[in-house]
């Protein structure tokens, strides 16, 4: 028993886990978190469609390839100026259509 303990404690982190953290705010953001999950999932869907790589979205978008990638990890809390470049660029409707 010593020896499984002396081996975990030499493959131990210097750094503590920010699991907790993590999960919490999970917790508390789970609402936006999940509508951004369906807007990355919308627009790898089109991009696979259009067989569109996330260089040429950003460049449609007016925006960097690095924050592409980050919307669609499905974590980035989106703006609505966001989410209307997104339905620009890849010709979806991820907001409701204004009434005239």
């Amino acid at each position: 028993m010593d020896n499984i303990i002396k081996n975990l404690q030499k493959h131990k982190s210097l750094t503590p886990s920010k699991w907790r953290e993590a999960a919490e705010f999970r917790r508390e953001n789970k609402t936006w978190l999940r509508y951004s999950q369906h807007v990355a999932m919308r627009m790898l869907d089109k991009m696979d469609v259009l067989n569109m790589t996330q260089k040429q979205l950003a460049e449609r978008m007016g925006c960097s390839q690095q924050y592409v990638s980050k919307i669609l990890k499905g974590r980035e809390n989106l703006t609505i100026d966001t989410l209307c470049k997104i339905d620009n660029a890849l010709d979806l409707s991820l907001l409701p259509p204004l009434e005239a």
